[in-house]
């Protein structure tokens, strides 16, 4: 069945008027969606099936902050739209597809600590929309949202590392990148069983089954690196959150918080037969108290 042209129309009046107020994300999606089609094309070409996947994960992903947006009935700012469109083609395309967490230094540690951030703001983003709900007798301060924000990322943070670790286990993938190490401390080490830590410093090779690594130096196995992601996490997170508690304390009145909080759509008055707005459920409860 098709939609009547009103219907149409309106939906591309919609889009037009969306893309006019929103030019710089309209031109950030288009050219990130464009390379990645371009790789998709080029992946299938050279038959790397796995590159095929990760680009068409790529697609679906990029199109995340529009359904956002619709289903939950608020506005992304245009930074923190930007942002995440920008990480997903950082994380996804020049990440896995270009090896740039190998051949790259700290791009890892870039991207843990953006994901940080963008997770506080999202967490913050939440607790502002109940906190703005008109339905919700009850309300936040905003050393309490900032707090509730920090937790919010803290708590994605581990449960990523989380998922990291499972591949790694199951798939074996090496999403939890080692450390070349150069001094350990363990009590496994203690000849005497008595919980006594031993330290070996100067470590310049490791050899497994008597063949050398070559590595000049001990293998940590993802530790080092998880606990590194989750501290650049948590500088991400302090950072949103002390960003969103200024927000808030002082009511949107920033430049850079507002391009970073999400705000909640204004939906019309719903009107009765005789066009008068009707009464919302929570404004008749209040006049019968």
């Amino acid at each position: 069945m098709k939609k009547p042209k009103s219907q149409r129309r309106s939906a591309r009046q919609a889009l037009h008027d969306s893309i006019h107020e929103n030019k710089a994300v309209f031109a950030v999606y288009v050219t990130i969606r464009v390379l990645v089609i371009a790789i998709l094309v080029l992946s299938v070409l050279e038959g790397k099936y796995e590159n095929t996947y990760i680009c068409v994960l790529t697609l679906v992903l990029l199109m995340l902050p529009s359904i956002v947006e619709k289903r939950l009935g608020i506005k992304l700012p245009t930074g923190l739209e930007i942002t995440v469109l920008l990480f997903i083609f950082a994380a996804e395309i020049l990440g896995e597809l270009e090896a740039f967490f190998v051949r790259v230094p700290f791009w890892d540690t870039m991207l843990h600590t953006i994901s940080g951030f963008i997770y506080a703001a999202v967490g913050f983003a939440m607790v502002d929309i109940l906190n703005e709900n008109k339905r919700v007798s009850f309300s936040m301060s905003p050393l309490f949202m900032a707090f509730v924000a920090f937790c919010f990322s803290m708590t994605i943070g581990v449960l990523w590392e989380f998922f990291e670790f499972g591949m790694d286990k199951v798939f074996h993938l090496d999403m939890q990148k080692d450390t070349i190490i150069h001094t350990i401390t363990s009590v496994t080490l203690d000849p005497t069983w008595q919980n006594i830590p031993v330290t070996i410093s100067g470590i310049t090779d490791a050899a497994v089954n008597g063949q050398s690594l070559g590595l000049g130096g001990y293998l940590d196995i993802g530790l080092i690196d998880t606990m590194k992601d989750l501290f650049v996490n948590f500088i991400g997170a302090v950072v949103f959150s002390c960003i969103g508690y200024l927000d808030v304390k002082h009511r949107h009145s920033g430049k850079v918080t507002s391009m970073f909080i999400p705000q909640i759509l204004d939906k019309p008055a719903e009107k009765d037969g005789n066009g008068e707005e009707k009464e919302t459920e929570s404004s008749e409860k209040n006049q019968e108290q």
